[in-house]
């Protein structure tokens, strides 16, 4: 049997898997790297680990495929710093980096922080590969344990500062599990006694409502979702994950719940009698830290891990299982005809009263430009099978609310917590998806964390647009500020210190790196830009210059949140 070199076994298991696309910092598995070249596998190097890890995840949410990064011994902090939002986002990544070699424990080694803990908290697996003859197993159980359940990352340590362990041979396979390539890799159905019980508990209720959320998504069950909820005329409601599971033009649909939210939905589900949760973590931003459903809502969730169900609320029934395919069981027990006229009814009322409050602010002429406008014209643009990535903070807020997605092709990816996300996560959606039109939108605050992408962008063509809400501040910030400088007429010339940056205008900065950049002052040449990038199939900064006193708007709760779950 002819022996290979660990670098070789890692590069064809990965070509072996379907990866298109690694990212990393140099230098680790320089080897497989270079056993790369002749595997269609594009190596994009970046400017930060951190990066690297969300250029990955942001790949893993677009393909469903585990996005790969990669790291030395010495950046191996950074790397676990940027998996957080992919833990947090339950996203697909295999991470790999170097690792201490035994016989320098202890001894002071260059280079050496104990930082194979760090991993511990970010990851599903944080595992050592000592010797080469492990590396074919360890790896196959990473795309196995990444893919299955409740996706997430992983990571290897490969010992050597570089991963020098892969230098070696090894006459071992490499042997590929096809099923772990992408997720979801199994589809477990639901027994059939809970699923008749929650047929009956949505039957006898009067005012149900459905909260969709990045499991749908995973799942691929958009469309069952949408035929289980016209069939039973169920509301729905979705997270920020599950935004895309429903067009907003659906009459059933309510729009984003939770923290960063429209009102319309977090008052739907208040009002509800029974909320059905599907592919949801139930989480603090979904529910507004838990003030919503109302404290003693009959629940039902459906989840493919175990672990999920209950775990914030106490369930009526817990339906273990894929999304698609439990939801295919509901709608095959389901009865032909549902009635809820009054209820359907009245959520419309309330989808219709959140629309009149902002239709003025999304059309708005206001200079500075108001971030709803920009979110208005950004709809409009976006193309079929176009994909919006949006960072954290107001960014989600005004996008979760305000972008509205007007075909079933479309995406929305959301950072899910990390500021300055957007962008090189936005840059792996679009080698994920290099045919479609891909929209970042981030705060310029968000922007300045990782703006040294745009020569990655530029080196890779990877042809994404850019469009900075330029307001000169980190403006969530301001009310937390005046909170504290109670006496703002004499202080706040100080407190502006504290969020306010210098005006910078993006556009120029995009054209030093050879990206195309716009600037936009008045939101009526805004559709222009867009669509001109559209065209344009490069990478491009759209400097949006914004209100630095537009506010999102804050979460609707009820007023008495005392009693939450």
């Amino acid at each position: 049997m002819s022996e290979l070199t660990g670098s070789r076994l890692f590069a064809e298991m990965l070509h072996g898997y379907e990866v298109t696309h690694v990212f990393y910092l140099p230098a680790i598995m320089l080897g497989a790297i270079a056993e790369m070249e002749d595997l269609d596998i594009v190596r994009v190097m970046t400017h930060g680990e951190k990066s690297a890890a969300y250029m990955a995840d942001g790949y893993a949410r677009a393909s469903n495929k585990p996005g790969v990064c990669l790291a030395q011994q010495i950046g191996a902090s950074n790397l676990s710093a940027g998996l957080r939002d992919a833990y947090m986002a339950s996203s697909p990544i295999v991470a790999v980096t170097g690792g201490p070699p035994i016989n320098a424990h202890y001894r002071h080694g260059y280079q050496e922080v104990d930082d194979f803990s760090q991993f511990d908290s970010v990851t599903k697996m944080n595992v050592r590969v000592d010797h080469v003859s492990r590396l074919p197993d360890l790896l196959r159980q990473a795309f196995r344990t990444a893919t299955s359940g409740t996706p997430g990352p992983v990571h290897l340590q490969i010992q050597g500062p570089h991963g020098q362990v892969a230098n070696e041979k090894t006459s071992l396979l490499p042997l590929v599990e096809q099923r772990f390539k992408s997720t979801p890799p199994f589809r477990p159905a639901c027994e059939r006694e809970p699923l008749l019980q929650a047929i009956e508990l949505l039957k006898n209720s009067k005012k149900p409502i459905i909260v969709a959320g990045g499991g749908v998504i995973t799942s691929g069950a958009n469309s069952e979702l949408i035929e289980f909820a016209q069939k039973m005329q169920i509301p729905v409601a979705t997270s920020l994950n599950g935004k895309s599971s429903i067009l907003d033009s659906n009459p059933l649909a309510v729009g984003v719940a939770g923290t960063y939210s429209r009102s319309c939905a977090n008052q739907s589900i208040y009002e509800a009698d029974l909320v059905f949760f599907i592919g949801s973590h139930t989480g603090g931003q979904l529910t507004v830290d838990w003030s919503i459903p109302a404290t003693g809502t009959p629940v039902i969730q459906l989840d493919i891990n175990p672990l999920e169900l209950g775990r914030n609320y106490p369930n009526q029934v817990s339906l273990l299982g894929d999304a698609k395919t439990v939801l295919q069981q509901l709608i095959d027990l389901a009865p032909s005809t549902q009635e809820n006229t009054m209820w359907i009814e009245r959520i419309q009322f309330l989808v219709k009263d959140w629309r009149n409050q902002f239709t003025s602010l999304m059309h708005s002429d206001a200079l500075p430009i108001r971030p709803e406008r920009i979110c208005y014209e950004i709809s409009k643009a976006l193309p079929k099978n176009g994909v919006v990535v949006s960072d954290t903070g107001h960014s989600g807020m005004w996008t979760g609310a305000m972008i509205e997605l007007n075909d079933p092709s479309q995406r929305f990816i959301r950072c899910a917590g990390s500021l300055g996300w957007a962008f090189p996560g936005a840059m792996g959606v679009k080698c994920a998806l290099p045919d479609s039109t891909v929209i970042c939108f981030a705060g310029d605050g968000a922007f300045y964390y990782h703006i040294g992408e745009l020569e990655t962008a530029i080196r890779y063509n990877i042809n994404l647009i850019v469009v900075v809400n330029n307001n000169s501040a980190l403006n969530q910030e301001i009310p937390l500020w005046d909170n504290v400088f109670l006496d703002k007429n004499s202080l706040n010339h100080r407190a502006e210190e504290l969020w306010k940056f210098k005006p910078v205008n993006f556009a120029n900065i995009a054209e030093s790196f050879g990206c195309v950049g716009m600037r936009v002052e008045n939101p009526n040449e805004l559709a222009g830009a867009l669509k001109k990038a559209i065209k344009l199939n490069k990478p491009v900064v759209i400097d949006v210059v914004s209100d630095v006193n537009a506010f999102a708007a804050k979460a609707w709760i009820p007023k008495d949140t005392k009693n939450a779950h």
